[in-house]
C-alpha cells in the first residue's frame, strides 16, 4: 500500500498538519492579546472564516471534480501560504487588523474546504480500497501526534519570539507541502464529466443528494456536523475563559490541548484492530458515542493546577474517541461514495461542517455576552450528549453491498 507516491503525499500531510498545529488558535491568540479582542469578537472571527469560506468553496466542489487533483492541491497550498504570510508581514509594519485576520480566515477555509475534496479524491484513486483504513488511520496518527507536539511548542515559540511567530511556520509549512505534493511525479488523467455537459455550481448538490439519499452517510453526516460544531463552537470561549478570565499562560493553554492528544493518537492506532474484531458498525457507533460523554466537564474547570487537570482529562478522554471514530468514519465515507462524485460529496460535506461551525460559533459568542463562559460551554456540553441518537443504527447491509 504505502508505495513511493504515497510516501510523499504523507510527507505533504505531515509537514501541513504540523506547521498547522504549531500554530494552534494563534488567530484568537493574536485578536485577544494583541488586538484586545473580548469573546464575541474572537467568537466572530472563527465564525465568518468559516461561514464565507465555506460559501466561496461552493463554486470549487464541481471545478475540482473535473480537474487534475494534484495540481489543485498545489495551488491551494500556495494560495494559504500568501495569506497567511501577509499576517506576519503586516504586524511587522504595525498594519495589522482585526479586519485582515477575517479577510485571511475565509481565504484559508476556502483553501481547506478545495484542499480536502482533491485530497480525498486523489487518495482513492492512489491507494487501492483493502489500503484506505490503513491510509487514513496513518494520517490520522500523523494529525494527533502533530497536536501533541504543536501547541506546547508553538505556544513556547509564541512567548519566546512574538505573536506571530506560529503564523510564520504554518505559512512555510504550506510551502514545503506544495513541493512535497509536485515531488510525487508520474502522470494523473483529467477527471472527465460522466454524465454530460461541463459541471458548474448546481452540480455541488449531486454532493448532498448523495449524502442525503444513503441512509447510513446521513446520519453520520448529521451526527458529524453536530458534534464538530458544538466542540469547535466552545473553542473561542474555552481560550477566552483559560487565557483571560483564568489567567492561564499560552504555555498552559497549549500543555492543555496537546498533551491530551496522545489519547487520539492511540486511538488512531487501535481503529484497525478494532475494525478487524468487532467490524466498522460497532466500532463507529461506541466510538461516536463515547465522543459525546466529555465536554461537559469543561464547565468544571478553575483556575491553577487543578483546573489544568480537569481540562487534560476531559480532553484526553474525547480525543482517543475521536482519534477511533474518525479513520473509520473517513474510510466508510469513501468507500460509499462513487469516484465520480467524491469531490461533490466532500465538498458538500465540509462546506455544511463550516457553515454549521460558523453559525453555532457566533450563537454561542452572543450567547456567552448575554449569560456568561460557563453556561453557554455548559449548554454546548448537554446538546452534545443527545448526539449518539444520530448514529446509524447498521452499516451491514451497505457494506456487504458494496463487497458483493
Amino acid at each position: 500500500m504505502v508505495g513511493r507516491q504515497f510516501g510523499w503525499l504523507w510527507t505533504a500531510y505531515t509537514i501541513s498538519t504540523f506547521g498547522t498545529w504549531l500554530g494552534f488558535g494563534a488567530f484568537p491568540l493574536i485578536a485577544i492579546l494583541v488586538l484586545r479582542a473580548g469573546p464575541v469578537e474572537v467568537s466572530l472571527l472563527s465564525a465568518a472564516g468559516l461561514a464565507v469560506g465555506a460559501v466561496v468553496a461552493m463554486p470549487l466542489g464541481p471545478w475540482v471534480e473535473v480537474r487534475r487533483k494534484r495540481p489543485v492541491m498545489i495551488t491551494m497550498d500556495l494560495i494559504r501560504f500568501a495569506a497567511l504570510l501577509s499576517v506576519p508581514a503586516a504586524y511587522g509594519l504595525g498594519r495589522l487588523t482585526f479586519t485582515q485576520l477575517v479577510v485571511v480566515s475565509v481565504v484559508s477555509a476556502a483553501a481547506d474546504i478545495t484542499f480536502k475534496a482533491a485530497g480525498g479524491s486523489y487518495l482513492k484513486d492512489l491507494v487501492p480500497r483493502s489500503g484506505l483504513l490503513a491510509a487514513n488511520s496513518r494520517f490520522e496518527a500523523t494529525t494527533w501526534t502533530a497536536t501533541v507536539l504543536g501547541p506546547p511548542l508553538g505556544n513556547a515559540l509564541l512567548g519566546l519570539l512574538g505573536p506571530v511567530t506560529t503564523v510564520l511556520i504554518d505559512a512555510t509549512s504550506y510551502l514545503l507541502s506544495a513541493l512535497s505534493l509536485r515531488a510525487i511525479g508520474g502522470d494523473e488523467p483529467r477527471r472527465e464529466r460522466f454524465d454530460g455537459p461541463r459541471l458548474h455550481t448546481g452540480d455541488l448538490r449531486a454532493g448532498w443528494r448523495h449524502i442525503l439519499n444513503h441512509p447510513v452517510l446521513r446520519r453520520l453526516f448529521f451526527n458529524t456536523v453536530l458534534v464538530n460544531g458544538l466542540i469547535l463552537a466552545n473553542a473561542p470561549l474555552l481560550a477566552v475563559l483559560l487565557l483571560d478570565r483564568l489567567g492561564f499562560t499560552p504555555w498552559q493553554y497549549g500543555l492543555a490541548f496537546g498533551v491530551p492528544c496522545l489519547g487520539g493518537l492511540l486511538g488512531s492506532r487501535l481503529a484497525r484492530p478494532l475494525v478487524a474484531r468487532f467490524g466498522h458498525h460497532r466500532v463507529l457507533v461506541t466510538a461516536g458515542a463515547l465522543r459525546a460523554c466529555w465536554p461537559i466537564g469543561l464547565v468544571l474547570v478553575v483556575p491553577g493546577a487543578t483546573g489544568l487537570v480537569v481540562v487534560l482529562v476531559v480532553q484526553f478522554g474525547l480525543v482517543t474517541a475521536v482519534g477511533v471514530f474518525n479513520p473509520v468514519f473517513a474510510t466508510y465515507r469513501l468507500d460509499q461514495t462513487a469516484p465520480d462524485r467524491v469531490a461533490r460529496t466532500l465538498s458538500a460535506w465540509s462546506i455544511t461542517s463550516n457553515a454549521t461551525v460558523a453559525a453555532l460559533t457566533a450563537l454561542w459568542g452572543l450567547l456567552a455576552a448575554a449569560t456568561s463562559l460557563r453556561f453557554a460551554i455548559a449548554a454546548a456540553g448537554l446538546l452534545i450528549l443527545t448526539t449518539p441518537l444520530l448514529l446509524p443504527r447498521s452499516t451491514r447491509t451497505h457494506l456487504a453491498h458494496e463487497n458483493a
